[in-house]
């Protein structure tokens, strides 16, 4: 786990990438990731493992954001798909959940980014551990891991409040 963060660290320094790195006490949900950077929900990549087919994918999306399961498994062209068990995320990438990094490419799978997250101008994640994240410009981490674009997640419901 400690060998990720250090994998991507080498990555992002081997291409040159400016990026900062914030040491915080253990988080497991985005909420509290968000807490403790002291940031926006909406600027955390939620990176997670999807299992369909006997097959991984990495879909990161923005933490205030929701995945539409439909959405999922039409991109994947399959009728079934899930989040990949703590175990299955271990070893096909070596991270506890909660911790994934949104670096598919490095672990050879394939990479989805919803539009969402590339709203905003710079993103955090959890770099491979729950006690440190990265926190750099949108646009560099879609340049260094080229994810494919595509809307997954779930719309928010507007609801009309009428006044007489």
């Amino acid at each position: 786990m400690k060998q990720d963060f250090l994998k991507i660290r080498e990555f992002l320094d081997s291409n040159k990438v400016q990026y900062e790195i914030i040491e915080h006490e253990p988080v497991y949900t985005s909420e509290d990731a968000a807490r403790v950077r002291n940031a926006d929900l909406k600027i955390g990549a939620k990176s997670m493992v999807i299992r369909s087919e006997g097959k991984f994918y990495n879909f990161v999306l923005s933490a205030a954001k929701k995945i539409d399961w439909l959405k999922v498994k039409s991109i994947l062209h399959t009728k079934s798909a899930s989040l990949a068990s703590p175990e299955e995320v271990l070893n096909a990438i070596n991270c506890e959940i909660g911790s994934v990094p949104p670096f598919g490419n490095l672990y050879n799978i394939k990479l989805y980014c919803d539009p969402s997250l590339l709203e905003n101008e710079e993103i955090e994640f959890n770099a491979g551990l729950h006690t440190i994240s990265i926190r750099m410009k949108s646009k560099d981490w879609k340049n260094l891991v080229n994810p494919e674009i595509i809307d997954f997640t779930k719309k928010i419901k507007i609801i009309s409040l009428h006044h007489p």
